[in-house]
């Protein structure tokens, strides 16, 4: 016997259901755990660079050309200050010795140029410690005063004493490179020493080899009065001569 028909679409309203659907959209945002997971890093994992960077390369910045600059001074450590006088991030540095100057762009590349052709076919690897954010503006020759600061001619660097400027590492042997920073040396303005990864750091002009901080910000040691020695008072060779 066929089944009713009133029957039948009772039966089917009943097994229809109305679900809320969300008007919101989804949240996509990751679990804490999984993006814990992916951010987990070695703890030996060392920063490429701790400065900020201001976008080109390190020889010609992405900065206005036409915003003038003042000449400044290179920094002096007065407070004990140790940065950029180690070796950071390779195996050998090339290092200031005499005092502040300002490099320019020109003659960094030039000095980047000459390890690079003395190392041809090696593996490394070089660092740039420094960076030419400094523009030189320069006016003609036989100008009178005045009528402004000049125009633009090229880019610069201020470099402090005992500053590193430039790392490298790779498999290269030790007095390669040491003959490759010697010509670098050459190129560039001023005097230089070759440093290794562990040697001491620079305070101002004192290397602390053997000595710490500590004992250089002490304060002189008072030296007794009773271990004082007055000086000697020699009388002239006028007043000892008397007269006839």
């Amino acid at each position: 016997m066929p089944p009713n028909g009133p029957s039948c679409l009772v039966g089917a309203f009943r097994s229809l259901r109305i679900s809320h659907t969300p008007t919101t959209r989804p949240s996509i945002r990751p679990n804490a755990s999984i993006v814990s997971r992916k951010l987990q890093c070695p703890q030996n994992a060392r920063l490429f660079s701790a400065t900020a960077s201001m976008g080109g390369t390190w020889l010609e910045p992405k900065l206005d050309r036409k915003k003038k600059m003042m000449k400044g001074r290179t920094r002096v450590a007065t407070g004990g200050s140790t940065k950029g006088t180690k070796v950071e991030w390779g195996d050998y540095g090339l290092r200031m010795t005499d005092h502040g100057r300002r490099i320019s762009a020109k003659q960094l590349k030039v000095a980047e140029d000459t390890i690079k052709q003395r190392l041809r076919g090696q593996k490394y690897r070089i660092y740039k410690r420094v960076c030419c954010n400094v523009g030189v503006f320069v006016s003609g020759n036989e100008i009178r005063m005045g009528k402004g600061k000049g125009s633009f001619d090229h880019w610069a660097a201020r470099v402090a004493v005992n500053q590193i400027i430039l790392e490298m590492k790779g498999l290269v042997h030790e007095q390669v490179v040491r003959d490759a920073f010697r010509l670098a040396g050459n190129k560039l303005p001023g005097q230089w020493e070759f440093v290794k990864k562990g040697d001491p750091a620079v305070v101002g002009i004192t290397k602390l080899d053997g000595i710490t901080l500590e004992e250089l910000k002490r304060p002189r040691r008072k030296i007794p009065a009773e271990l004082l020695q007055p000086a000697s008072t020699q009388p002239s060779g006028s007043a000892t001569q008397q007269a006839p």
